[in-house]
């Protein structure tokens, strides 16, 4: 396993069909300050083990291991909120370099950390000077708690020699990134820190030119903060995180643990040009409409492994030559023959395609390279090599995974190691005809080879094993043991293999020497399969529900849409809703009692949102959606009902979050706000942030149990109201009132103003009083009335604006010829006259 020792897996060896359950686990290590770091370096991490090989691992779980080092440095006096970021996977040879300007909440830099997740933060030992802690510092300790943390010197913080790392490093496809951070100091900076760090911590140094290098400009992706995608649950279920009710989980139906990392970062972090949403939407119709492309496809597709993290090992040299990383370099190359040899099959399955991203993959994988390195490995690789389940079989192949007569050494050890095998095998046959019982020969990679058996004690005599027989384990009827000799037999065994594996690891490390120059066409096939992998899950979960394809235009348009999350979860298909906003009606406020829907249906859009900019098809009979260049949520949680402090400076900050970070292009969600303070301040604060919402033109919907809130529409013709409906149903027992919840939208505001009345109907206060309280309420709703009430002017604007909006959209947008562009502009002059107030 990556990082850490397999854990034990025992096999019969007379089976057929061999299984492994190889894990991911951290391999806790002593705490220890590394040479890097300062004297007072406040905070030490678990560091990874090299002499790793790449495991299948199943798609769902391959996000979930951290497994990411990230280098964040700040810049001093006028520079401070300038930041650089660089990072990389130890499962990927990619290095991700970020440089931004933040404001004081630093919300850019919180969320890129959240999305990376990482194993390890690394910062300068000047960042946390006793006394004199950065606020950058402070924030993303708190915010990463569960993280470990190291400090290193500010002197390995260089960007002089970060530049140098990128010219060493960086393949030679990737090289254009050096004119794109040539100028970016703290990026650079950042990246010899990374780079020198991680060459400690797994005592090994990356191959001149073989790291792929990226920088990551903000302004490609959406931006979503962290508690936004909290509040959504795009990857994680608020309630039980091992709960795959999530966006992440109801699209996830890729094959590698590849494609689950970028769908992962594709829904955190989803795409602004809407050219490439739709090239990705191109494909997934393709592969909806051609069954055999879709099948041929997934077939290939699921029988890679981690390409991703196969790079990253083949591209590290080793400092020192172990056991360890000799077996790691023999298995790794069994996995590259085994990737190379699938990019035929996965040419043959795109051949017929015709959309132009898979077209392009096509032309792609006809890189000669991958024939010249497959041709160089099979040169010296047996044919029949490959990668197989199972840690015995997988042993074998790497015994005999070098050709025969390639070292007439190696081939001598080959045939010792099969005659203690042999006589291995042959030593627990007489012992089962000794002793008359069913035993049989197991293997683990952690106890070797050993005996097994399936017996009741009865069958025993004296209902025990024979004495020469140790290490006994029982597991319901199963025994598993072994033998002073058969201890011998494996010592000789493991000698004869270390033998081998060393012979084999001299041949391996000469071959790889020979396909480094044309290794990285791997990341071009990593790229390709991990994108594949995604679309395939695409159009695989629309075949499982009616998604629609989504357009892109400058409006948010949605006909009978559902929440996708909930459509999983409930017994039946969610109610349907339609949501419309454009630049003439951008702000929408929602009313409707407790429970009516109106969480859901918030959620949804936003859902909707982020599955349309990442190429997914969408829950609905029609959508089309403006592109978000920054999603932000407010839901209020169960326990914002109660009244304190904290639920109030909570919604402060979230609300102050938005409007200093929020534009023109934002899609922002509001659910409750002001409910941790009086209803005048709740108000108040209500309107007033309204207000500076509605300046921005963003697309917003705000839901509110302010119902006074809803007068607002009277002084902004963009403002619309919106509520759930509710029916009142008499029960047959008692005939006491009841409020059945139907969670369809409508035009207008709530009627359902009183709810407080109406629990004091159906409690025991008295009748006098509940009917007094009646009277004031509707006194003083009448007051508030008659101040808000539109004036014929005021309606007059709020026509003459909506017209001016639908004149302005159709000028855009329209693809009319011109006789029925003036057919349109006709009715639209006859809709206007018909709302217009008489004089």
């Amino acid at each position: 396993s990556y990082f850490g020792d397999k854990s034990s897996c025992a096999e019969d060896v007379s089976a057929v069909n061999f299984t492994s359950s190889s894990s991911w686990g951290l391999n806790s290590t002593s705490i220890r300050k590394t040479p890097l770091s300062s004297a007072r370096s406040l905070c030490k991490s678990h560091t990874p083990l090299t002499g790793h090989s790449v495991t299948s691992s199943s798609a769902v779980s391959a996000h979930t291991i951290a497994s990411v080092i990230v280098a964040v440095v700040e810049g001093r006096g006028l520079a401070r909120g300038e930041v650089g970021m660089a990072s990389i996977d130890l499962k990927n040879p990619e290095v991700i370099l970020s440089q931004f300007a933040d404001n004081t909440t630093y919300a850019k830099v919180i969320t890129k950390l959240k999305i990376l997740t990482p194993l390890e933060i690394i910062m300068s030992n000047t960042a946390c000077d006793a006394g004199n802690t950065t606020k950058l510092f402070s924030l993303i300790t708190e915010h990463f708690k569960n993280v470990n943390f190291t400090t290193v010197q500010r002197k390995y913080f260089n960007e002089t020699k970060g530049l140098e790392y990128i010219e060493q490093l960086c393949a030679s496809e990737f090289s254009t990134v050096f004119m794109e951070v040539q100028s970016k100091y703290y990026c650079l900076a950042a990246v010899a820190a990374l780079l020198k760090y991680v060459e400690f911590i797994q005592n090994s140094v990356y191959a001149p030119k073989s790291l792929k290098v990226r920088f990551q400009g903000s302004e490609k992706t959406a931006m979503i903060d962290s508690s936004s995608a909290q509040n959504l649950e795009l990857v994680t279920n608020n309630r039980d995180s091992r709960n795959g009710h999530t966006l992440f989980g109801i699209l996830n139906y890729t094959k590698t643990p590849g494609g689950s990392r970028r769908l992962r970062s594709n829904i955190l972090e989803p795409l602004l040009d809407a050219e490439t949403i739709n090239t990705r939407l191109d494909c997934v119709q393709e592969l909806l409409q051609d069954e055999e492309l879709f099948f041929g496809l997934q077939a290939v597709i699921s029988k890679f492994l981690d390409t991703e993290q196969l790079l990253s090992v083949l591209v590290q040299i080793p400092k020192q030559d172990t056991v360890k990383t000799a077996e790691s370099k023999i298995t790794n190359l069994i996995y590259l023959k085994h990737t190379l040899e699938l990019v035929e099959p996965l040419k043959a399955a795109l051949r017929n395609c015709s959309t132009p991203l898979l077209k392009a993959y096509y032309s792609s994988l006809e890189d000669s390279r991958f024939g010249i390195i497959l041709e160089k490995i099979t040169a010296v690789i047996n044919d029949d090599t490959r990668y197989t389940k199972g840690c015995l079989n997988m042993r074998t192949q790497k015994c005999y995974a070098v050709k025969p007569n390639v070292n007439e050494f190696l081939d001598i050890a080959r045939r010792t190691y099969t005659e203690i095998v042999d006589d291995i095998a042959g030593l627990i046959t007489q012992l089962a005809e000794k002793y008359n019982l069913p035993m049989r020969t197991s293997f683990s990679s952690a106890r070797g080879f050993f005996i097994q058996m399936n017996a009741d004690c009865s069958v025993l005599p004296n209902g025990q094993l024979p004495s020469e027989f140790t290490k006994i384990t029982k597991m319901k009827n199963t025994y598993s043991f072994t033998s002073a000799d058969l201890i011998k037999m494996n010592e000789r065994c493991q000698e004869s293999l270390r033998e081998i594996y060393h012979m084999t690891y001299l041949i391996v490390c000469k071959l790889l020497n020979e396909i480094y120059e044309y290794i990285h066409c791997l990341y071009k096939l990593s790229d390709i399969v991990s994108m594949l992998d995604m679309l395939l899950s695409f159009a695989h979960a629309c075949t499982l529900s009616d998604y629609v394809r989504p357009e892109f235009t400058d409006t948010l348009a949605i006909k009978q849409g559902w929440h996708p999350i909930l459509e999983k979860i409930a017994v039946e298909k969610p109610v349907s809703n339609n949501t419309y906003l454009t630049e003439g009606s951008s702000f929408i406020i929602i009313t409707g009692p407790n429970m009516s829907g109106k969480s859901t249906y918030l959620k949804q859009i936003a859902l909707c949102q982020i599955m349309a900019q990442i190429g997914s098809y969408v829950p609905a009979e029609y959508c089309s959606f403006r592109i978000a260049e920054q999603i932000f949520t407010r839901i209020g949680m169960d326990d914002d009902i109660e009244t304190n402090a904290s639920t109030f400076m909570k919604e402060m900050k979230e609300i102050t979050y938005i409007i200093q970070n929020a534009n023109d292009k934002s899609l922002i969600i509001i659910d409750e706000l002001g409910r941790g303070t009086s209803t005048e301040e709740g108000i108040g604060i209500c309107y007033a942030a309204c207000e500076y919402l509605l300046s921005l033109k963003a697309f917003t919907l705000f839901a509110t149990h302010f119902l006074e809130l809803c007068h607002i529409d009277a002084l902004y013709p963009n403002v619309e109201n919106y509520h759930f409906e509710v029916q009142h149903v008499r029960s047959s027992v008692g005939n006491k009132e009841k409020i059945a919840y139907t969670y369809k939208l409508s035009k207008g505001y709530t009627e359902e103003k009183n709810y407080g009345l109406k629990a004091a109907e159906v409690s025991s206060l008295p009748p006098a009083i509940v009917l007094d309280a009646k009277e004031i309420t509707n006194h003083i709703a009448r007051q508030i009335l008659h101040r808000q009430k539109s004036t014929p002017e005021t309606m007059k604007q709020r026509v003459v604006y909506h017209l001016a909006m639908r004149l302005v959209q159709t000028a855009r947008n329209s693809r009319l010829d011109p006789d029925s562009l003036r057919i349109y502009l006709r009715g639209l002059k006859k809709k206007y006259e018909a709302r217009c107030p008489a004089s």
